[in-house]
């Protein structure tokens, strides 16, 4: 190879490096927005239904007639009395990824700041942090932020655990984060009375499956 060859190959590489390197910043370290999910009809619907078994009342129309909200309404516009009763009461609740990111869209910006993805017994999240202008170093960029946690039922308990935090890709030591990392939560907290006992008292069954989560809590 003459010298205007071995330039050229010099040339070319640093310039698919410098592209690579921008577009690894601009789609990964310093994204600043997440596309909001998008539910269809169907997911809608089924997602409003789970709502309404949870006492989360909604005020869009399941059919052309009526609404949830109209339906709790009586014909002199006051809210109907009702007895209590736990008959029938539903005790288990089943969200898939996209239904969980669609209620972080509705009548939020979240939705483009943090993002939630469900893998067989962890529950991950992305989150967003634009930096003011004034910020030093890094001012208006965007920081990514990413966590994980291990969710299960073993053992006849819940199972919970950090299982890390990174910040722009970098993890962040053990150390850092109190020496909590990988370690079992309610096995760890849940002897002495407080939360983490109530908690595990209160959950029959947790599980966490690729793009779906289940809980179902006892009596």
């Amino acid at each position: 190879m003459n010298w205007s060859q071995i330039f050229m190959i010099v040339l070319l590489t640093m310039l698919i490096t410098i592209g690579g390197t921008y577009w690894v910043l601009k789609n990964y370290v310093f994204t600043t927005r997440f596309t909001p999910v998008e539910l269809n009809e169907k997911e809608e619907k089924n997602l409003n239904e789970k709502l309404l078994s949870i006492g989360f009342l909604s005020d869009e129309p399941t059919n052309k007639n009526d609404s949830t909200i109209d339906q709790e309404i009586d014909h002199e516009g006051f809210l109907k009395p009702e007895s209590y009763t736990e008959h029938n009461a539903p005790r288990e609740i089943t969200f898939t990824e996209r239904e969980l990111n669609a209620l972080l869209a509705k009548n939020t910006d979240l939705a483009q700041k943090l993002a939630i993805d469900l893998a067989n017994n962890l529950v991950s999240a992305k989150l967003l942090i634009p930096l003011e202008e004034d910020f030093p170093v890094l001012g208006g960029k965007t920081l990514r932020f990413n966590a994980g946690i291990g969710m299960a039922y073993q053992n006849d308990k819940p199972y919970i655990a950090l299982k890390g935090i990174s910040i722009m890709g970098v993890p962040i030591p053990n150390a850092w984060l109190g020496g909590i990392k990988n370690v079992d939560l309610v096995n760890e907290f849940g002897i002495d009375p407080g939360f983490w006992k109530s908690f595990s008292e209160g959950v029959e069954n947790i599980q966490v499956t690729d793009g779906k989560i289940f809980i179902k809590l006892k009596e």
